[in-house]
């Protein structure tokens, strides 16, 4: 079977493993099978109920409705991200509803993030990606930390993050994050907000982001994401380098291509 997966011309070079090792292989595989199998709830409903009487017995002031704790659908997204352990989905799921609340995220508004999107450092794309993604821009080299209200460019971040969400078409469940570093200096540079950014998709929008390109990041780019990329764990596995050439040709169709990458 292996034999078949190869390409026609590399089939006749294929040889076999030891038995040994063959058997080993099995092995591996039959026990993530098993793993797998174990990850998979048969009644993930039951898991939702679970989830819903742990909130209210141990956290009846969330808020119910859209966002809070007795919302279906958002239990199951943060099982799932939990990998349907009720324990982890109850304590995650409890953190991001009182953030809701305390960041104010249900009063973001157009007008409330006015001055910092005016800058144009930060804007959805109009257009979804080839994947059925809506896209969020990042222009780097039009932030600068040391001139604008850090609290200012979080609420457009979060704003940015639910407008996306919201324009999310049927049977799409990811965002596609793209970071234009042309021209980007030291001025630029903000490791908090960076890590605040992937911090809010951790926390309190698992499994949102589905990838992250950084254009044409220039040679100052790479020492800080050096400093910052062990603090994103798993999230570092999304970001790839790329050119404007390759957003254009591989995510983009020729009417949907962002205005900033036509020059």
């Amino acid at each position: 079977m292996a034999a078949m997966r190869l390409c026609p011309s590399l089939r006749h070079q294929f040889v076999p493993p030891p038995l040994h090792q063959y058997n080993r292989l099995n092995r591996r595989r039959n026990l993530c099978s098993v793993r797998c199998r174990i990850s998979e709830p048969t009644d993930p409903l039951k898991l939702v109920t679970d989830v819903k009487e742990r909130l209210e017995n141990d956290h009846h002031n969330l808020r119910v409705g859209m966002y809070g704790k007795d919302e279906e659908e958002l239990i199951l997204w943060f099982l799932k991200d939990r990998k349907f352990s009720v324990e982890d989905a109850v304590s995650k799921l409890a953190k991001a509803i009182k953030w809701r609340e305390e960041f104010g995220v249900s009063e973001l508004s157009e007008e409330s993030v006015r001055t910092a999107a005016e800058t144009g450092k930060a804007f959805l794309l109009d257009f979804l990606d080839v994947y059925n993604r809506p896209v969020l821009i990042v222009v780097a080299s039009k932030h600068f930390p040391s001139k604008h209200n850090p609290s200012e460019d979080e609420k457009l971040c979060v704003f940015l993050i639910e407008k996306a969400l919201s324009k999310l078409p049927a049977g799409s469940e990811e965002i596609l994050g793209i970071f234009d570093l042309r021209g980007f200096g030291a001025q630029n540079a903000d490791l908090k907000f960076f890590t605040f950014v992937f911090d809010v998709f951790y926390n309190y929008y698992p499994r949102r982001l589905g990838q992250v390109l950084f254009v044409d990041a220039p040679f100052v780019f790479k020492p800080i994401w050096q400093l910052v990329k062990p603090l994103l764990k798993s999230y570092a596995s999304l970001v790839r380098y790329c050119s404007v050439e390759d957003v254009k040709k591989e995510y983009f169709t020729e009417s949907t291509i962002p205005t900033i990458f036509r020059d």
